[in-house]
């Protein structure tokens, strides 16, 4: 049982009085009472809302049949890679003009992805239909990822698509990012 101990000295000297009991506090049931508090509370508050980011996806289709290949018209769109160390580059080709040389690559910065696809939907047939084509590589952060959803956001891009890298932008792809990082020859 906790006690609280009260010395019995009044600090005078002389008579000698009959001893007063000394004070008996029990605080047992504070201890008590503060646990239930502390349990109480932590049951009750919550730790750590998550946070959640709302894509807008179209609902399912309740026909399970596979819909027809949407084709997208090159110059109302911008196909946007994003790929390893923080990198991404970009492209309005197809598979047959798409090489090393056509792969751009730019920062995620104002003067960098932002400035890319704001002259690429000034230059579009129709701006009303420009797509962004938004394509994560499988050694891509999700961060990179929101960073380019912002972008959306920023260059008030509503259209845009999120998709797997097609096997040919692939291979382009590596060999750009092979060719930039290759390691360099020892030097003596």
């Amino acid at each position: 049982m906790a006690e609280v101990q009260v010395k019995d000295n009044s600090g005078k000297g002389g008579k000698v009085r009959s001893k007063k009991q000394a004070p008996h506090v029990d605080l047992t049931p504070m201890v008590d009472l503060a646990f239930l508090l502390i349990t109480f509370f932590m049951l009750v508050t919550t730790f750590n809302k998550p946070n959640v980011m709302d894509l807008g996806l179209p609902a399912k289709p309740k026909d399970q049949q596979k819909p027809p290949p949407t084709e997208i018209d090159l110059s109302n769109s911008i196909s946007i890679i994003i790929g390893k160390d923080n990198r991404i580059f970009y492209h309005q080709l197809d598979a047959a003009g798409l090489n090393d040389q056509t792969l751009q690559e730019t920062t995620f910065d104002r003067n960098g992805i932002t400035k890319v696809i704001e002259q690429a939907k000034a230059r579009a047939k129709d701006q009303s239909k420009f797509t962004v084509i938004i394509k994560p590589t499988d050694d891509a952060v999700y961060k990179n990822f929101v960073d380019i959803l912002d972008e959306m956001a920023i260059t008030k891009n509503e259209i845009y698509g999120i998709t797997d890298i097609k096997p040919w932008e692939t291979a382009v792809y590596e060999r750009k990012v092979g060719a930039t990082t290759a390691p360099a020859a020892p030097t003596k």
